[in-house]
């Protein structure tokens, strides 16, 4: 044990325990913007089907008012 501790090992393990922790930060935050990345996109795809939705009953409601139009007997 006394021989980790010598003086000229210091250099040594300082770049070691510095590169760690340079390579642990980088793969935490890596980590944290794909967690986010990988929540995100569940919540657009229901953006995405609700905004479908939308736009299929605003065609269905023009196609009923087209119809509508072409068809006076049918006006009520």
């Amino acid at each position: 044990m006394g021989d980790f501790f010598r003086p000229e090992m210091i250099p040594i393990v300082g770049t070691v325990f510095g590169t760690t922790m340079i390579v642990l930060i980088v793969g935490i935050v890596f980590w944290f913007k794909a967690r986010e990345r990988e929540l995100q996109v569940p919540q657009e795809m229901r953006i995405r089907e609700m905004e479908h939705q939308r736009k299929m009953k605003e065609l269905e409601l023009d196609i009923e008012k087209t119809k509508a139009s072409r068809d006076p007997s049918r006006t009520a």
